[in-house]
């Protein structure tokens, strides 16, 4: 869309502007008194305020772009005003005559074609669609970065040095201008790229993690054939007992629940062990004072016995920790003399541990896109999968009149939407 601008308010009296019509009496401007209101209150300012010559601006500009395709003022002369020659010659007047009523005869519309005709010269706006581009941004982004790489840095700062020039703004009122399309067209940078690029004035790159999905499930899956309503037996049974193998770990499952909570029954509290639990404290025990005194008497004792090391026995213990230092060093050495003629042996585990290596990698490989059609663990709750959907065989209808509508397509959509790591697993609030 073309940007408009909106026409300045200039008065009718002003010289060098041209109207159609002017209904102004001078002497009403002067006529009638002036009213007091207050102004700074909003709902003065519609009843008290007289906008009459504006409207009458704008009509009258709007009238001249219907009736003559933009404003009188910035016509030329040759198209306003003509040569007045003198009265034609009588031979001329009659050949004008005449060929204006073979005119009117031949091609003379019909009535209807004329009321329906448009009269205005204002142009129809131009089509949007035809002239975008799609990826224009992307294309433009490119360019843009093929050019800035292909510049050296030397050139883009000598840039700042050099004056910029602008070009003058084309006229708004050319009916005949080029099309400008607000959103489509890139705008163009006054600033050094460079400059840019130091101030973190640039677009900031996308991260390509958001432009993959989180799960390569599709967002309908369809069922299996032996869902369907006039299934084959095979397919059904198929079905079928996948369903039963559901149901046999959800059974399993509970059965190992119980048995972790079951307790042994010879362990249950009897009426005595309940007794004793209950008389516990009461009772003083004089032995547990005595076996105190005789602890500490031990620790005492114990502390007298440690005696202080002589200088012999400080001088052997220093020479037998660096006779074993030694020991251990001559042992590196010699392992590492012995490796020597391990070369071929260790070439070939290097060799294998590397085939390892590459078979884990290949394998964490296939686990990780194994895994992205997995549901992930997305909050504190673990995704639970929808119950099958599935009709025994005395069950089915058979033909699609008699069927019953089984299931919630709400549920199905919500439990799709969390399956593709769209949104967490959730509860329903109590």
């Amino acid at each position: 869309m073309a940007t408009t601008r909106k026409p300045k308010r200039v008065a009718a009296s002003q010289p060098g502007f041209l109207t159609l019509k002017s209904n102004i009496n001078p002497t009403d401007l002067y006529s009638s008194k002036r009213k007091r209101m207050n102004k700074n209150k909003k709902k003065n300012w519609n009843k008290h305020c007289d906008i009459n010559d504006v409207e009458e601006f704008l009509d009258d500009i709007r009238l001249q772009e219907r009736t003559t395709g933009g404003l009188i003022a910035d016509k030329p002369d040759d198209s306003l005003f003509f040569l007045d020659i003198g009265q034609p010659r009588k031979s001329e007047e009659k050949e004008l005559e005449e060929g204006k009523k073979k005119k009117a005869k031949g091609s003379r519309p019909l009535r209807i074609d004329l009321i329906l005709k448009h009269d205005s010269l204002v142009l129809p706006p131009k089509d949007i669609l035809s002239f975008q581009q799609p990826n224009a941004k992307k294309l433009r982004r490119s360019a843009h970065l093929a050019a800035k790489a292909a510049v050296p840095r030397r050139q883009r700062l000598s840039r700042r040095l050099e004056p910029t020039t602008t070009k003058k703004a084309e006229a708004n009122n050319n009916p005949h201008r080029d099309y400008y399309d607000i959103w489509g067209q890139a705008i163009e940078e006054t600033a050094d790229p460079w400059f840019l690029q130091q101030t973190k004035k640039t677009q900031i790159k996308r991260p390509e993690k958001l432009n993959t999905k989180p799960s390569e499930l599709p967002a309908v899956e369809v069922i299996a054939a032996g869902g369907s309503y006039n299934p084959d037996f095979y397919a059904h049974q198929l079905l079928l007992k996948e369903a039963h193998e559901i149901e046999v770990l959800k059974q399993k499952e509970e059965q190992k629940v119980e048995r972790q909570l079951a307790y042994n029954r010879a362990d249950a509290a009897t009426e005595e062990t309940i007794f004793q639990e209950q008389v516990q404290g009461l009772v003083e025990d004089e032995d547990l004072n005595s076996d105190g005194d005789e602890e500490e008497e031990g620790a005492v004792g114990a502390i007298a016995v440690a005696q202080k090391k002589t200088e012999r026995q400080r001088k052997r213990e220093r020479f037998e920790k660096v006779k074993e230092q030694r020991r251990l060093a001559q042992k590196v050495a010699m392992e590492k003399r012995q490796q020597l003629f391990q070369l071929r042996t260790i070439k070939t585990s290097i060799k294998n541990q590397d085939d390892k290596t590459k078979v884990k990698q290949v394998k964490r490989k296939e686990k990780q896109e194994a895994q992205k059609a997995l549901p992930r663990r997305l909050g504190r709750l673990k995704f639970q999968p929808q119950d099958l959907e599935v009709q025994l065989s005395d069950e089915l209808a058979g033909s699609l009149r008699r069927l019953k509508p089984e299931g919630s397509v709400l549920k199905d959509r919500f439990k799709s939407l969390q399956k593709r790591n769209l949104i967490e697993p959730r509860e329903r609030a109590k």
